[in-house]
């Protein structure tokens, strides 16, 4: 018996099926890319879903259809219309292109196709319903131009791919996210999206990336964006990135599209990071939408089966494009400010902003002043405590530098620099970690803080909010993607800044997937993190020698808990030495 062998037809298609479909997003994915394809201006989602999870998606477009010879050879392996022959590899720029989508979907489900071709003069339109991988009816039908693709009982007949699904929330916020990435790379179509026949999303067609960056986002992130712009022969670079005080705990806002494909590139994401430079710290990350329009002999879009990645040439060269351009363009702008960069201000407003007389700046500026004090002053009263014996050598201020470093001398003369929020949130660790596995206490707010989010973002919270409970956080659905918050752990006091709370809720789902001992040690970095004194904070002489003495109590008062130096010392000697004494 030999012990090589042709494999059967079945088992080739759901070996295809398992590399292409992994879950409901992956199917709504190919079949809006084809839709894409197929010159749509408008396309509809209807997602279908009961307690254990989605059970149906389907995909109405109203591009150039098919007819009934077309309908019945797409569901065949390698059936495409988008290329001909292998040259036609390095110059694709469609989405589609291997043939795979509907014949790796089909073996896995029940699909039933409808289509009618756009300005063929046809009558009548094609439904093909396929089961397994088999057609199992075909037919004339009623129906208007363009196409509709309903995909039902996904893996029902490999139950053991099922098992893998998440919960239907996690698998809506996966799906929520897919439309999200297509609506901004592809401006021109309209999105809709129902769940079980209520509108979860509307995306408007636009010319404007900010425009759908707004409607997706909201406005407030919108005006927190400055334009980025970059050009080398070969590329040309456009978008927007967030101000470094608009940043998240992850990288995954940093949306990235390539000649219209969305795309997932750890090196593009860096390079964006890298053109921070120090304006963000180490374990913070920026939101980004970066368009890349590169010459299509550079890409090869033939390197990932479900096409979520590419492979550059000269990459090395692109990336150090993103980089620059991202560092010209926050270098351009006023990054403490709260006014948009002002081609942001005139898409969403239509008007030029006014510049603030000097004056006010300095009343708004002393104002600021006052509120950082006693923000501060709540801070530090929080976290009192008899904590660990004294293990900090003993020191007193004498003043901040850039309102972020406490400068501190020693009685044999030694000078200590101290970053206060560093300090602050190793003090707070040490609280929040002491008390985690007793019930963790919860700070009511005066009024609660209602929060609006993107449908992905509400998806995964509503999925998340038992687990939120347990660590403090007191959340109720209050509308459609909208939620009330109406306490949060102790440690945060009475945290009121809704963007405040949202980052700190958005930085504890990014790592939900972790196993619970994980995920609660993250939690306790977050509350701490966020909790703690900011940089760019100014605090009174007795504030500061508060905040001393109370990371002198802690158990490692040298790092904070992501290892960074807390405090930084220079001896006599070295003070000498480096002027020369």
């Amino acid at each position: 018996m030999t012990k090589i062998r042709i494999l059967d037809p079945d088992t080739v298609n759901q070996i295809a099926a398992g590399e292409v479909v992994e879950r409901p997003a992956s199917v709504a994915k190919e079949l809006l890319e084809n839709a894409i394809d197929a010159g749509a201006t408008s396309i509809l989602l209807d997602v279908g879903s009961d307690m254990a999870g989605v059970t149906k998606i389907r995909v109405t477009d109203d591009g150039a259809g098919m007819t009934a010879k077309e309908a019945l050879l797409a569901f065949h392996p390698h059936a495409t219309s988008k290329i001909q022959d292998i040259a036609d590899l390095s110059t694709v720029r469609t989405l589609g292109f291997r043939g795979e989508a509907l014949a790796s979907i089909a073996a896995v489900a029940e699909v039933t196709l409808v289509t009618r071709p756009r300005g063929a003069g046809a009558l009548a339109g094609t439904r093909v319903v396929v089961r397994g991988g088999e057609v199992v009816e075909t037919g004339d039908v009623g129906a208007p131009e363009g196409t509709t693709i309903a995909v039902e009982h996904l893996f029902y007949n490999t139950p053991a791919r099922r098992k893998f699904l998440k919960s239907r929330n996690t698998e809506l916020a996966h799906l929520y996210g897919v439309v999200e990435n297509l609506s901004l790379a592809h401006r021109g179509i309209a999105f809709r999206v129902v769940h079980n026949g209520k509108e979860r999303m509307a995306v408007q067609r636009s010319g404007e990336l900010i425009a759908t960056i707004a409607g997706l986002y909201g406005a407030d992130l919108a005006r927190a964006l400055v334009p980025v712009r970059g050009r080398l022969p070969f590329l040309s670079i456009g978008g927007y990135v967030s101000r470094p005080s608009e940043s998240r705990g992850n990288p995954s806002q940093v949306v990235i599209s390539v000649n219209g494909r969305s795309i997932s590139s750890r090196p593009i994401a860096a390079a964006v990071r890298e053109g921070y430079g120090t304006l963000l710290p180490k374990d913070r990350y920026p939101v980004a939408f970066i368009d890349l329009a590169i010459d299509t002999d550079l890409v090869d879009v033939n390197v990932h089966p479900t096409k979520r990645e590419v492979r550059l040439s000269r990459e090395r060269e692109i990336l150090a494009a993103v980089a620059a351009a991202v560092e010209e363009a926050l270098l351009g702008h006023d990054l403490a400010g709260a006014t948009p960069a002002e081609p942001v201000q005139q898409v969403l407003t239509g008007e030029r902003p006014e510049a603030a007389p000097a004056a006010r700046e300095a009343e708004a500026a002393y104002a600021a002043g006052h509120r950082d004090i006693a923000r501060s002053d709540r801070q530090l009263r929080r976290t009192e405590g008899e904590g660990e014996e004294n293990l900090l050598p003993a020191m007193e201020p004498v003043g901040q530098v850039a309102a972020t470093y406490i400068v501190a001398e020693g009685v044999d003369g030694t000078l200590y620099l101290i970053d206060q929020h560093a300090a602050h949130e190793r003090i707070l660790y040490d609280q929040v970690a002491e008390r985690r596995d007793a019930a963790p206490g919860s700070q009511e707010l005066i009024m609660p803080v209602v929060l609006s989010l993107p449908p992905k973002e509400s998806a995964a919270l509503r999925d998340a909010m038992p687990f939120l409970a347990e660590e403090g956080f007191e959340v109720e659905e209050f509308g459609r993607d909208t939620f009330a918050v109406r306490a949060v752990p102790a440690a945060l006091g009475a945290m009121e800044d809704p963007e405040s709370i949202r980052e700190t809720i958005a930085d504890i789902l990014a790592g939900e997937s972790r196993t619970t001992p994980g995920r609660r040690e993250a939690v306790t970095c977050i509350v701490a993190c966020r909790g703690a004194v900011k940089a760019g904070t100014l605090l009174t002489h007795d504030q500061q020698r508060r905040l001393l003495s109370q990371l002198a109590r802690t158990k490692t008062p040298w790092t904070c808990p992501h290892g960074r130096p807390t405090v930084v010392a220079f001896d006599r000697r070295r003070l000498d030495g480096m002027f020369g004494r």
